[in-house]
């Protein structure tokens, strides 16, 4: 039952985010005409991975201490995996977990510190704040809340795996690792519009409690459309490959859910469809944009 327990708590179901972003650091090092060591591959995996378990462990925990989680309602893509409201007796064991997990990503770091030096450092300590921080202080900045997710899943994640692996970052990488801060970004800034009251309650200043629905949902059609803008304007420079262009097929549901999200504002029922079809694309885009890498 703990295991069980542990593992809702990681919010697994989510935890495929990391392997996509890794997947881009790789093909983009790739494309460097880098040699790539297998057991480099698996660590630089397995380390986000963990870092993003326990980010969401610590979430979990946290969230569960301040009552939040006891006031959330929860939905397929907010709102907490619910595990310790069902186990309280299990949190001790969540916040132990959750500092393993960091502890064996920081452990991975390292070795990757040993073998590339300071730029590994100014990422890896980059991304220990962000794990450490996002609950406890950067939910009550609007702009760093916002921000936070697609700085860790985008720019540390992506370089972070190019310097592991002895790439590094250029052009291309940059791009890259741009779009997906706003894709993440955006997604994360959506999943909390239907936490805005218990949010609010439990202390948290994130952009749709401060800013109110109507501009959160602006700002979600802001990042998507620069995005995709950004994502065309690197096609028709030659900064990515002709075969990139297979990503645009997701345009038209991120077009959609910047249609119906202030249509779905004040309406749960209304908000999950959109909240599930935003996930899908985000997702599809990042596996679509892998393999144009790869095979372009």
């Amino acid at each position: 039952m703990l295991g069980i327990t542990l593992l809702r708590a990681s919010r697994p179901n989510f935890l495929v985010l990391a392997p996509l972003c890794v997947a881009l650091g790789i093909v983009l090092t790739w494309r460097q005409m880098t040699a790539l060591n297998g057991m480099h591959l698996a660590l630089v995996l397995v380390g986000a991975l963990l870092a993003h378990a326990a980010v969401n462990l610590l979430n979990e925990y946290q969230d569960f201490r301040s009552g939040l989680d006891l006031t959330t309602t929860r939905t397929p893509f907010s709102g907490g995996s619910g595990a310790l409201p069902e186990m309280p007796e299990a949190a001790p064991q969540v916040l132990v977990a959750a500092w393993a997990t960091l502890a064996a990503a920081a452990g991975i770091g390292l070795y990757f510190l040993w073998l590339r030096g300071l730029p590994m450092l100014l990422l890896g300590v980059g991304g220990l704040v962000l794990v450490i921080g996002y609950t406890r202080w950067l939910t009550r900045s609007p702009w760093l809340c916002l921000l936070a997710p697609g700085l860790g899943f985008g720019p540390v994640m992506i370089w972070g795996t190019q310097v592991a692996l002895g790439g590094q970052p250029d052009a291309s990488s940059v791009l890259v690792a741009t779009i997906v801060m706003l894709w993440v970004s955006e997604l994360l800034l959506i999943n909390q519009i239907p936490d805005v009251a218990a949010d609010h309650q439990a202390g948290r200043r994130h952009l749709p409690i401060v800013f109110g629905l109507k501009t959160a949902a602006t700002v979600v059609a802001m990042l998507l459309l620069v995005s995709y803008l950004l994502l065309g304007i690197a096609l028709l420079t030659g900064a990515l490959p002709t075969a990139s262009g297979v990503t645009m097929l997701t345009l038209p549901a991120a077009l959609w859910v910047t249609w119906r999200l202030p249509h779905a504002l004040h309406s749960t029922g209304k908000l999950i469809p959109v909240m599930g079809a935003n996930a899908a694309a985000l997702l599809a885009t990042l596996a679509l944009l892998g393999i144009a890498l790869w095979q372009g």
